[in-house]
């Protein structure tokens, strides 16, 4: 669903799960997770676990498109490791499968993406800001992206990515 069609109630438990989930989110973060498509999973009224992708443009080397960029995975801290994360995943990966030529994200937690079919990426990462690129080597061992709605055209892993700045996080 849509961040519109959280409602209140659903806005206010997410946002409870993220908070929950880890140490730094930050209001940035939260912002950086709304205006895409949403999917949460919830037990007996109560949000155990949360997704979301958003449209970023994505440059690799010289090609730019606008990619689904997977945000604000969760899981409530009493339910995980019994596959919440995996289902919520999948199926903003569906979206992402239907609605963009790629996915992208930022992570520490590269085993759990590879699992399901992501990949890391090998090049250098930038941010864009105006006309200037601006080095981000801190997220290069993060980044990780996967095949959308055509086969993923870049086999070179190894190419510059750039996401547009923004405040909080870039990636």
């Amino acid at each position: 669903m849509g961040t519109p069609g959280l409602g209140q109630e659903l806005t206010q438990q997410v946002r409870a799960l993220l908070w929950d989930a880890f140490d730094d989110f930050s209001e940035h973060d939260w912002q950086h997770a709304l205006g895409g498509v949403h999917v949460v999973a919830i037990d007996e009224g109560h949000v155990i676990g949360h997704a979301s992708i958003i449209s970023r443009p994505v440059s690799i080397g010289e090609l730019t498109e606008s990619a689904g960029y997977l945000e604000a995975v969760a899981v409530a801290a009493d339910h995980q490791r019994q596959g919440i994360g995996t289902v919520v995943v999948r199926a903003v990966e569906q979206v992402l499968k239907d609605t963009y030529p790629f996915g992208v994200l930022s992570t520490s937690r590269h085993r759990f993406y590879e699992r399901l079919g992501w990949r890391r990426w090998q090049g250098p990462t930038f941010a864009v800001e105006g006309d200037q690129r601006r080095r981000t080597a801190d997220e290069d061992d993060g980044i990780m992206v996967r095949a959308g709605n055509r086969a993923f055209a870049v086999s070179d892993l190894s190419l510059p990515i750039a996401v547009e700045s923004r405040p909080g996080d870039d990636w």
